[in-house]
């Protein structure tokens, strides 16, 4: 087993870069359903909370059209647009063979929907959290260069041991981003607007706090994955947040190294608060 807790090799039936056929014939008119249900109730809920980058991209992908979208299809738009292409994987991938999928503009999504009475939560995403999450985003320019850029990071990240570090700006980017825009804030990140519950949580919610993006403060800040968030983290602008990953990371790890972590509910002097969050939610759940 690698450090990361998978095999050394891919399992049966995949080829040596984790990938598989993602068969698109063999699902059934019940998972072509449930996608269909969750891609009506998300499209119904997002205008007005995802960002524009998003919506566009959903649209410039056609992912209602025929159920669960056939990765030939969409990658020929997707292709076109941005260089980038949508890989099927058997679930969760070693770190090395995401980041290389990554850094050559490759998205590993899982091929699997969940059951219909798992509508609401689902521990290991699926495809309709890695494709309607993620892929929309990969329409946008500055944001599909964001994702290379990262995957290119993190096989350096790898060898200096400071992995935990970068997947803390995946978390809150990636999975959890929101952006300023003039008309309020937005959603952008795949964990936030693939949830019909987090994405009112993560815009309305009292509880969280929701903080403008410091590269170095997101990396020292832990996250949960097991319910929603305490800390959201909000972007100026998709270039912005390319331009903070473009710079040599190694002064910043050095750092790092020598500096501990924040607290997850903590409001840091020098922050820039958006909404000091009551934390009423995670008390809650405590």
């Amino acid at each position: 087993m690698s450090a990361d807790g998978f095999a050394s090799t891919p399992p049966a039936g995949a080829r040596p870069d984790w990938t598989i056929d993602q068969d698109w014939a063999a699902y059934t008119p019940a998972e072509h359903q449930v996608w269909m249900t969750l891609y009506e109730r998300q499209s119904r809920l997002l205008p007005g909370r995802a960002c524009d980058a998003f919506l566009h991209g959903l649209d410039a992908l056609d992912l209602h059209r025929g159920g669960i979208p056939d990765f030939t299809r969409i990658n020929e738009e997707l292709g076109r647009l941005t260089g980038w292409s949508v890989v099927a994987v058997p679930g969760l991938v070693p770190d090395e063979v995401f980041f290389d999928h990554l850094a050559n503009r490759r998205f590993p999504a899982g091929r699997f929907i969940r059951k219909a009475e798992q509508l609401d939560y689902l521990q290991e995403p699926d495809i309709f959290h890695d494709v309607f999450g993620h892929v929309p985003m990969l329409t946008n320019p500055t944001f599909a260069d964001y994702m290379q850029a990262y995957g290119a990071g993190g096989l350096t990240a790898m060898d200096r041991g400071q992995l935990h570090n970068l997947a803390r700006l995946y978390w809150y980017t990636v999975e959890f981003g929101l952006l300023e825009t003039p008309e309020g804030l937005r959603i952008y990140g795949a964990g936030i607007v693939s949830s019909h519950a987090e994405s009112i949580f993560a815009l309305d919610d009292p509880s969280p706090n929701r903080l403008g993006f410091d590269l170095e403060r997101v990396m020292r800040t832990p996250y949960r994955i097991d319910d929603f968030q305490q800390v959201y983290f909000v972007v100026p602008s998709l270039q912005a947040l390319l331009d903070a990953t473009l710079q040599d990371f190694g002064a910043l790890y050095e750092r790092l190294a020598r500096s501990g972590d924040i607290p997850i509910a903590e409001v840091e002097r020098g922050d820039r608060v958006f909404t000091r969050g009551t934390q009423a939610y995670a008390a809650a759940r405590t």
